[in-house]
């Protein structure tokens, strides 16, 4: 059977240490990560599901639905026994497919509070600042976020689609346990921030991790690989993700217990290095493609 235990480990913060194959729940949701899920009762199986594939580490937000996501996750799966909530806030929504950032300290002290009370929890393991908002000078956020942590309201922070230079700006406010930036096969945007992550220890979870561009055509290498190893190409982008960087902690998302098992299998992949070097190479070519277009 498919397991996350497979990933290996890694310790956020230094101390909270999980599977590095992670869970992330944005697709509980309605289209536009809006509203209910179509199928509440399904969703609701897959979060279910998680534990049971050796997932430990769920991400969320305040925004997906909004609060849609929280809900379910903690319908489905409260009290957590030897899972991590991961959730963020910042952005706020005005209908399908809309998030505005808003980064008034007031607001970002309320994030934390209700995403509290909607997971029932007294402490949030990880919280992550999900933009820094153009409203408010980075410096404030960053103080009132200081302050929350001090005061045990969240236990690690990390930042989301952020530059090097400001991940080190929020360093010297708390320490930064984790990035959440997009990072795939086919989008290398953001290879000076993992590199940043790697050598200061900081978590890199990467979103929109199983887009696979145009190596989904049938005649890519991940398609090949895939069909010599007998899963889906998604197990295999996982794979090369995991193979990519120890500080590496992919979040698929999915409202479908069949997808998630599929998923989870690629924590038990091993790539060659020629298969890795393959992938790196087609994923390269058509990021590079993409960005001269």
């Amino acid at each position: 059977m498919a397991s996350a235990q497979g990933s290996g480990t890694f310790a956020i913060g230094g101390d909270l240490t999980v599977h590095r194959l992670g869970f992330g729940a944005m697709r509980v949701t309605g289209s536009g990560i809006w509203g209910d899920p179509p199928d509440r009762e399904k969703a609701l199986a897959t979060l279910r599901a998680v534990p049971g594939l050796g997932i430990d580490l769920i991400d969320t937000a305040d925004s997906y639905g909004p609060f849609v996501s929280e809900d379910l996750i903690r319908e489905a799966l409260h009290p957590y026994e030897g899972l991590v909530v991961a959730t963020k806030g910042g952005l706020t929504r005005h209908g399908p497919d809309i998030w505005r950032p808003v980064g008034n300290p007031d607001y970002l002290r309320q994030c934390v509070l209700m995403s509290l009370r909607r997971l029932g929890l007294a402490r949030i393991d990880l919280w992550q600042l999900h933009r820094i908002g153009p409203d408010s000078p980075r410096e404030a956020q960053f103080e009132a976020i200081a302050r929350m942590r001090e005061e045990g309201l969240i236990r690690h922070v990390g930042l989301s689609e952020v530059s090097v230079e400001e991940i080190e700006a929020a360093r010297a406010f708390f320490p930064v346990a984790s990035v959440q930036n997009r990072y795939n096969l086919v989008d290398r945007t953001s290879e000076a921030v993992l590199a940043h992550c790697e050598a200061h220890g900081i978590g890199f979870i990467p979103w929109a991790p199983l887009d696979k561009g145009t190596l989904a055509r049938p005649d890519s290498a991940l398609s090949a690989i895939a069909g010599r190893l007998g899963v889906a190409p998604g197990a295999v982008a996982l794979a090369w993700l995991l193979q990519r960087s120890p500080v590496m902690l992919p979040i698929p998302g999915t409202a479908d217990p069949e997808h998630l098992a599929q998923n989870a299998a690629g924590a038990g992949l091993t790539l060659s290095a020629e298969e890795f070097e393959a992938l790196d190479r087609e994923g390269r070519a058509a990021w590079n493609e993409g960005a001269a277009t």
